[in-house]
């Protein structure tokens, strides 16, 4: 279970139990910091908190501004400023020199739009969603601060941002982040001031297909569920005992080599490990995951072996692309040393991981680049507000917006 799905599943809890729960979001950011846009950490009127902001240093404050800050139950815009010499008087000293702003808002159940039913639609219904949320505003512009607009895959808004020319922006940008999958923070210029949006793409769980149920592909399966990917097992070996190794969660589905083609879903998401130990299995299985879509194929195995399977391919008629031999990575996995099967797991879930995330999975230290791509630059007109102090003692200095 990734982090959004705890989310969803500590909120519906919630609800049933009758608590008052409360949403943070990183909605922008600057400089070095721990999470990125669109981090997010769900809290309870009870002090239960799921989900982090920070590596820990945020969330006690935080959870102060639920209480002593929405009285009135609108959402709140907090500023933390790691880059001022406050930091340091305080004695945080945390070393992620960065600028964080967190969107604080409380959750009701009959909200139009509502951000919780519409993200738990995208994992149920495994499709990407997009959510813009305005943040902050200047100058007259009649907006308030949480407002958003929310964008399905077949093009349906809800929304309730009045403004009429936001709202076509938004409904541009929106669809245009459907296509390059991308998150962003962007200012517009709207007749009487400007409004601050942070564009949020959710992403569905990512469908891993293994194709082996040995005792290596177990840690495979469990290493992709603790990051909340939709785990499916083929076993073509068709044996029964094969359900028992694998957890619930995983959709398992007992085959032959022949008809596999005919059981599984590949799509332009789905990921795709060969693991089976048989060549002539293996062999099978590539006619299919080749001229699919699959963004990522790896097979277990030396190079040579692979190569000797696209030979035979060959011989029968089947001549792979570059564009198909791009996606396709054997041996599987990062180069770090791997022997055990839990070793080789852990190599494979990174280079997917690498993959998915458009990295090339080498060492940090030799990055030349800050470890997170950008996407979004406080404005000038953020850093000029007059700064709120929180007088909570044992908290980080904030200021609201």
């Amino acid at each position: 279970m990734n982090e959004l799905q705890a989310i969803l599943a500590a909120f519906e809890s919630s609800q049933k139990s009758g608590e008052t729960t409360f949403l943070a979001t990183v909605v922008n950011t600057q400089g070095s910091t721990y999470r990125r846009p669109g981090a997010k950490m769900l809290m309870t009127a009870t002090g239960e908190i799921v989900g982090t902001i920070s590596a820990g240093c945020l969330e006690n404050d935080v959870f102060e501004h639920t209480r002593q800050c929405m009285v009135d139950g609108k959402p709140i815009v907090v500023t933390y400023d790691n880059t001022a010499s406050e930091d340091i008087l305080w004695g945080f000293g945390l070393g992620c020199n960065g600028i964080v702003q967190v969107l604080i808002e409380r959750l009701e159940t009959k909200s139009t739009p509502n951000l919780m039913t519409f993200m738990q639609e995208c994992l149920n219904n495994k499709h990407l969603g997009i959510i813009a949320t305005v943040f902050a505003k200047d100058g007259a512009v009649d907006i308030k601060l949480g407002s958003r607009l929310l964008l399905y895959p077949n093009g349906k808004i809800i929304t309730d941002i009045e403004d009429a020319n936001l709202t076509q922006f938004l409904t541009a940008d929106a669809e245009a982040a459907f296509v390059n999958q991308k998150s962003r923070v962007k200012n517009y210029q709207l007749p009487f001031g400007s409004a601050f949006v942070f564009i949020e793409v959710i992403q569905p769980p990512t469908p891993l297909v293994i194709f082996g149920a040995g005792h290596d592909a177990v840690p495979v399966a469990q290493f992709a569920e603790a990051l909340g990917w939709q785990v499916t097992i083929v076993d073509c070996r068709a044996s029964e005992a094969t359900k028992a190794r694998f957890s619930r969660n995983c959709d398992v589905i007992l085959s032959r080599r022949e008809i596999v083609h005919k059981q599984v879903f590949i799509d332009t998401n789905t990921v795709a490990v060969v693991m089976t130990h048989n060549y002539l299995d293996d062999l099978e299985i590539l006619k299919t995951l080749l001229p699919s879509p699959a963004r990522y194929i790896g097979v277990l195995g030396p190079k040579h072996r692979t190569e000797k399977l696209l030979q035979d391919l060959h011989r029968e008629g089947i001549v792979c692309t570059p564009e198909q031999l791009g996606r396709l990575h054997s041996p599987v996995g990062i180069d770090i040393g791997a022997d055990t099967p839990a070793e080789i797991a852990i190599a494979i879930i990174a280079e997917i991981q690498a993959v998915l995330k458009n990295h090339n999975g080498g060492f940090l230290r030799n990055r030349n680049q800050p470890i997170h791509n950008t996407i979004a630059v406080l404005n000038d007109s953020l850093s000029t507000e007059k700064p709120g102090i929180s007088q909570i003692p044992g908290f980080f200095i904030s200021r609201m917006i």
